[in-house]
């Protein structure tokens, strides 16, 4: 057990390492980052005594916390655009004016009597408990890949309660306060009246004044996000100077102003605050983690176990089924919000922040307010963490239980390769903007979307997390380059795929790397693949085994074109010029035939000569679309 102290930039750079390092584990392994991270903070703080936040970072602790809770909220106000709520706007307002206090009633009374704390601190940090943390839900919501509108609801849900979760506490703080001291009532009002109004005027006048500086050019592209940040934390101070904890709400409504703004460099901003949360939220939850004291978890008692129990699976369904008991919500969606509640940073940070508040006005029991908080985040992450897929799964709301593939562009090819890809149960969807380039696919019981796939429209009707992979396969090069560049981000660029363009060769119309989309089928072009398909090439899908193995098929199939494969869970995965086929049993092998071949294996079936793993059976078949 290490004693001694660390450099604060030694300890900085290990709270990267943990956070940063814990979520990309997580991704491999494909397991909810926040419970990792939350272990790594505990093994390397309390556990092993080798990294003490207060000790190491030192008075920038606390400060730190507060301005990275604040950037996380910014970040989750800029994903609230109100065309994404549509038809999930009653069940978010109602788990908002609703659920809110009733949340804060059922946190309330499993805090009395379930924890058996006193009605002060029950009441502080049951309206802490509205929130359900958004750097918790979003990341769950990425993995579990959600239908749009309970996704939707989760998501408003998360970020619109954390700051009315931090105000409501503040409201329970200022009676506590009042009835403790000699305050007097009216005065208590008119500062939190008073702080929210500000709040409130503070976000909108931060968010507007934003966007008019963008939109009216008053600001040069290269200093647009440090002064983002700059107008950010200064609403953020100034609302907590008038009001303790209202910095929350002020820059929610700025960013939700900015998101509805329709600034042409909205997804440059939102991207880069992505970025910046996404280590933020790692270093947030290492710091809380490590500074978590056993001897105070060691005031608490089998209650404690009691109330997370409570919360969970009484408090949690409760306020959701009577928050939503008169909307149109389908009750499996409802089912699956009401079993959906884990808590995050925000709760942690401002459960500790009213603690200590509480323990100086001489609550007794003030001081397990931190202590519970870390158990309920703890055990609501796990949870819920490990949880929400399946139950999703169980109540058909994932967005497709195999990722698909999106083929953008309606033409013969497109159409062969996705009836291909449905034979073998690969969810397939061709866009097109020509309702003519869909014809063939319609004809052919493929799943298509008339329209732009950039558009709005594709964005509110297409369930986007049901697929994985995307293929620009237009007959226009700039538009295929336009997609892939666009979708990257969204889709992972080593998901994002795209037909070689035509004159692509010359070094006048060469791109950047830093545009388009990933090579396909040996850079072929969109002239060369149909042409293929007019020489009467043929799709064929061919499994691994044991005994014939990718060297096998190479041997077998000289003049073949392998354009990806299927692995043992079912997923797709396309080729590029560098990528490496699985070569395992069970696999399967998505490739273009040239006629010989074609002919070949139709005389090796004739005669009975063929391979087991060329049979022809069921999907190991030539298509030809």
């Amino acid at each position: 057990m290490g004693n001694g102290a660390l450099d604060p930039v030694a300890a900085i750079a290990l709270v990267g390492v943990l956070g940063v390092g814990s979520q990309w584990v997580a991704w491999k392994l494909k397991m909810p980052a926040i419970v990792l991270m939350l272990l790594a903070g505990v093994v390397a703080g309390p556990v092993l005594g080798v990294f003490d936040p207060a000790r190491d970072i030192g008075p920038l602790y606390g400060p730190l916390i507060s301005i990275a809770v604040a950037i996380i909220l910014f970040e989750g106000g800029l994903t609230l655009n109100f065309h994404t709520l549509r038809d999930a706007a009653d069940g978010v307002k109602r788990l908002v004016f609703i659920g809110a206090p009733v949340g804060w009633l059922l946190s309330t009374l499993a805090l009395r009597y379930g924890a058996g704390t006193s009605w002060e601190t029950a009441s502080v940090f049951g309206g802490i408990m509205i929130v359900t943390g958004p750097t918790v839900i979003a990341p769950l919501l990425r993995s579990a890949r959600l239908a749009r509108r309970p996704a939707a609801l989760l998501q408003w849900e998360a970020i619109l309660n954390d700051p009315i979760g931090a105000l409501a506490a503040v409201l329970a703080f200022e009676v506590v306060l009042v009835l403790r001291t000699a305050e007097q009532v009216g005065a208590a009002v008119w500062t939190l009246v008073f702080g929210i109004a500000v709040a409130t005027a503070l976000g909108y006048a931060g968010g507007y004044g934003m966007a008019w500086a963008y939109r009216r050019g008053k600001v040069p592209e290269y200093m647009k996000v440090p002064v983002l940040f700059v107008v950010l934390l200064a609403v953020f101070a100034v609302s907590n100077l008038i009001l303790h904890e209202s910095g929350l709400l002020a820059v929610t409504i700025m960013g939700v102003v900015i998101a509805n703004a329709k600034l042409a460099s909205y997804e440059e901003l939102r991207r880069f605050k992505e970025h910046a949360t996404i280590l933020l939220v790692s270093g947030v939850f290492i710091l809380l983690a490590a500074s978590l004291d056993f001897a105070a978890l060691g005031q608490l008692t089998w209650r404690a176990a009691l109330f997370v129990i409570v919360v969970l699976s009484i408090a949690r369904p409760v306020t959701v089924f009577l928050a939503l008991a008169t909307t149109k919500l389908p009750w499996r969606e409802q089912i699956l919000v009401a079993t959906t509640g884990p808590r995050g940073v925000v709760l942690i940070a401002v459960a500790g922040l009213f603690g200590e508040r509480l323990t100086e006005l001489g609550v007794a029991d003030g001081a397990i307010i931190g202590p519970l908080a870390f158990i309920l985040v703890a055990a609501s992450v796990v949870v819920h963490g490990f949880t929400l897929a399946p139950v999703a799964r169980f109540l058909g709301l994932i967005a497709a239980e195999t990722p698909g593939v999106i083929l953008v562009g309606g033409s013969y090819w497109t159409t062969a390769l996705a009836e291909t890809l449905k034979k073998a149960d690969i969810p397939v969807l061709i866009t097109d903007p020509n309702r003519g380039h869909l014809r063939r696919a319609r004809e052919a019981g493929i799943e298509t979307f008339f329209g732009d796939i950039l558009s709005e429209g594709a964005e509110m009707r297409i369930e986007l997390n049901g697929y994985k992979i995307v293929l620009a396969a237009t007959d226009n090069d700039a538009y295929n380059t336009l997609v892939a560049t666009d979708l990257g981000p969204h889709f992972g660029r080593e998901n994002v795929y795209q037909i070689a363009r035509d004159k692509a060769g010359h070094v006048r119309h060469a791109l950047p790397s830093t545009l388009g989309g990933r090579s396909f089928v040996d850079e072929a072009t969109y002239n060369e693949l149909n042409r293929l398909m007019w020489n009467d090439w043929k799709f064929r899908i061919t499994p691994l085994t044991e005994e014939y193995t990718l060297e096998d098929w190479r041997e077998k199939r000289p003049g073949a074109r392998l354009l990806g494969w299927i692995d043992e869970t079912g997923e797709p995965h396309f080729v590029t010029e560098e990528g490496d086929v699985e070569d395992a049993p069970g696999v399967r092998l998505i490739s273009m035939l040239p006629p010989d071949e074609v002919a070949k294996i139709a005389a090796e079936r004739e005669n009975g000569n063929g391979r087991a793993a060329e049979s022809g059976k069921g999907q190991d078949r030539a298509t030809s679309g």
